[in-house]
């Protein structure tokens, strides 16, 4: 009766628990922290969206059960989306299904497509449901460099050749969380040409489609001809249009796959709450021009915060898209790993960060830093950074780090 749960077995110890937990006390003590750490916009949901949400509460038709899969007219704004954005159309009833967010979508598919024995193909540092959400569902996990190039591509065509049995799917991300990298339609095009080859399917993560400072929008790996055939896309409302607590996200794409993930959903939930979906949906069908607000909001952000690291001595790369910075640990703390690092730069800069190995074990040498605190907080982070970096007062906190990061890359490892 003592034993651990299977599943909690294959579980590694959380490694963002220790910075945490040292937030959660350094806030206890009345100390101001700096939090950038968590991927949670902090600009307000527009207020059309707010209102079409009070308008539909208050009809008590929409206090009753929704249904799983999403409301119809909810379905039919995501296609037209699709249409408008990326060209690609798809049917509402078929190819589209509502989740609540796609971290729920994502874990569901899990549920739905793979057994024990299954191998999923995961970039890594990747977001952590992309490879626990299969390692909960019994899957196992191989990893993939994480930028996409022919290196990724090379990497997927080793992993079939030298894989018994050969892997189910392959997970991307771009634009990724954690490190912004962007992908263009000609790689697409490569990726969809490979998976049809070896007959893997294709999950895409387009969360941050809208995230984007270039003159080119990220495309979608639907607009490749036939990647419907083996693809599911998963897209958010949560970054777009600043919607994170409401829950509200999609898988859209190929009609197997879709029909999988209802089914399992028809199981485990009735829907968001009904008014959610007719705001969401008025977001979609309504003025888009917070969007491009949005991301002139991140512009200067990430602008101001890549600046002023750099003057601290931080060399960070300019991300093009997403709301974070994968930042490589300076060279003099590289040794101590991205948890310790974490946790002395929450203690000396006051400033909280997400230690890259919660991405992977691939992305201990980094942080992600978000862009989810105003200008003038990021110039409060920027002096506690520089006043760290280029004071005398690291020496203590480096001795005796070297064990408990070394116990923290192996609850790492799968």
């Amino acid at each position: 009766m003592t034993e651990e749960f299977h599943r909690i077995r294959r579980l590694p110890p959380y490694v963002f628990a220790e910075v945490n937990a040292a937030k959660a006390k350094a806030r206890a003590a009345a100390e101001d922290i700096v939090d950038l750490g968590m991927g949670n916009p902090d600009s307000p949901t527009p207020p059309h969206i707010v209102a079409k949400l009070i308008e539909a509460v208050q009809d008590p038709r929409t206090h009753r059960y929704s249904t799983s899969k999403g409301i119809p007219g909810l379905r039919r704004a995501l296609a037209g989306y699709y249409a408008r954005r990326f060209g690609v159309k798809l049917d509402p009833e078929t190819e589209v299904v509502a989740t609540l967010g796609s971290k729920e979508g994502l874990a569901n598919l899990a549920q739905a497509i793979a057994s024990p024995g299954d191998t999923i193909l995961v970039p890594n540092p990747s977001y952590p449901i992309h490879q626990f959400g299969f390692i909960i569902a019994g899957a196992s996990v191989r990893s993939l460099p994480c930028t996409p190039d022919d290196e990724m591509l090379a990497a997927i065509d080793r992993a079939v050749r030298h894989s018994v049995p050969k892997p189910t799917a392959v997970i991307v991300n771009f634009p990724s969380n954690p490190t912004a990298h962007l992908a263009s339609i000609e790689f697409y095009r490569d990726l969809v040409a490979l998976c049809r080859r070896h007959e893997l399917f294709i999950l895409s993560d387009l969360a941050y489609a809208e995230l984007y400072f270039g003159n080119v929008p990220p495309p979608s790996v639907l607009e490749v001809e036939g990647a419907k055939d083996i693809t599911v896309e998963f897209t958010s409302m949560s970054k777009t249009y600043n919607m994170p607590g409401w829950r509200m996200g999609f898988a859209a794409g190929n009609p197997r796959l879709i029909a999988a993930l209802a089914r399992v959903k028809s199981y485990l939930d009735y829907g968001a709450f009904t008014p959610i979906q007719v705001a969401a949906t008025a977001a979609l069908n309504g003025p888009q021009e917070m969007v491009a607000e949005m991301r002139t909001l991140y512009r200067e952000r990430r602008d101001l915060l890549v600046k002023g690291l750099a003057a601290a001595g931080w060399q960070a790369p300019v991300p093009e898209g997403s709301m974070f910075l994968w930042a490589p640990i300076p060279e003099k703390f590289r040794h101590l790993g991205s948890v310790e690092f974490s946790k002395l730069l929450l203690a000396r800069a006051k400033v909280a960060v997400a230690p890259g190995l919660g991405f992977g074990e691939h992305g201990d040498g980094h942080v992600r830093i978000a862009l989810v605190e105003n200008n003038q907080r990021i110039r409060q982070a920027l002096r506690g950074i520089r006043a760290f970096l280029q004071g005398d007062n690291v020496g203590p906190a480096l001795q005796g780090s070297d064990a408990p990061v070394e116990a923290e890359k192996e609850s790492a490892v799968l």
